[in-house]
């Protein structure tokens, strides 16, 4: 679990102690590495690594778990447009989501975000990413069935 420096000196607990560390659990979770990883070197940390990172290099530093394999031989041209329509939804929503993840664990509280305004952006990316991923995802499932 991480924390913020400030409980770590004893300070008390705080909504912007809570959402520091919400938003290095989305970095960890979204790029699979940890603060305590120990290949952040001089100075840098898990946040500076995404920001840097950010929007560019995303697929560099984006856990590769996270990312559906790509399928594309053995589709038609029809589903190949598809493919890559939801393959540059998926990248936009990883652009969003680690945004979120380095504006909530910014250093100084006062410029993290809210949490009001993270559950905002976090529910504008799940619908940006379930836009016709129902219908998608249930097509699938017929397939396999």
């Amino acid at each position: 679990m991480t924390i913020t420096s400030q409980y770590g000196m004893g300070s008390k607990v705080s909504a912007e102690g809570d959402i520091y560390s919400f938003g290095i659990l989305l970095l960890e979770i979204f790029t699979g590495k940890r603060p305590t990883d120990g290949e952040f070197g001089d100075g840098e940390n898990i946040n500076m690594f995404v920001k840097m990172a950010l929007p560019e290099k995303v697929a560099e530093i984006v856990d590769p778990n996270l990312v559906p394999e790509r399928e594309e031989e053995q589709a038609s041209s029809s589903n190949r447009s598809v493919q890559a329509a939801n393959r540059s939804k998926i990248h936009e929503c990883l652009i969003s989501v680690l945004r979120i993840g380095v504006m909530c664990s910014n250093e100084s509280p006062k410029e993290r975000m809210k949490i009001n305004d993270v559950l905002k952006e976090l529910l504008a990316i799940k619908n940006m990413l379930l836009e016709d991923g129902r219908s998608n995802y249930q097509d699938r499932n017929l397939h396999l069935a």
